[in-house]
């Protein structure tokens, strides 16, 4: 038996749980949100560090929930062809389409980020506000947080791309009625 389904597996758990916990940013953003408007509007108060948080948990939410995105299959596809196509089809699909450009463009963000990220270590980099968050420099690690997620997932969908197109897609969802499974070709 081969490790790929385990791979697989274990890189789409990862995603799940960071994408579930990022996905709470989103209500605790809103809820942050709403909290500066009242105390701005009601009580004439303002704090810098809170409307800089909610810049963080923006960013935090997007970059650092990209991998669960990619594995619930929500990021734009051009799927004129693809959404109607075979599975093994679809498979093709998704083995080139990640090897060739998801992957490498992800490794290039990390090749070029790793410095940039350095940097702001480096220094300590903090917000220009003397009331912000002193704390830029983690912030901008979360795009090697995303760089990485992603090409995890990318594995994965390779993974999964490889099982389909040998057949041994033990752990497909069901397609429901009328659907292309993919078997058609296999036989």
């Amino acid at each position: 038996m081969t490790p790929l389904p385990a791979l697989a597996r274990s890189i789409d758990g990862l995603n799940r749980v960071v994408g579930q916990a990022t996905a709470w940013l989103a209500l605790f953003m809103v809820l942050v949100q709403f909290l500066v408007v009242v105390l701005r509007y009601v009580f004439g108060l303002g704090f810098i560090w809170m409307q800089e948080s909610i810049m963080y948990m923006h960013g935090i939410l997007f970059m650092a929930g990209a991998g669960y995105t990619l594995l619930q299959d929500g990021h734009v596809r051009v799927d004129v062809f693809y959404r109607d196509a075979a599975r093994r089809n679809q498979a093709w699909v998704n083995l080139v389409g990640t090897t060739l450009f998801l992957i490498p463009f992800c490794g290039l963000i990390l090749w070029v980020s790793t410095d940039y990220v350095a940097n702001s270590w480096r220094v300590l980099e903090g917000s220009k506000e003397t009331s912000g968050i002193q704390g830029v420099f983690a912030l901008k690690s979360v795009i090697l947080v995303f760089g990485g997620l992603v090409i995890l997932q990318g594995v994965s969908i390779v993974a999964r791309s490889v099982l389909t197109l040998t057949g041994q897609d033990a752990d497909a969802p069901d397609p429901g009625p009328g659907k292309h499974t993919g078997q058609e070709e296999a036989r």
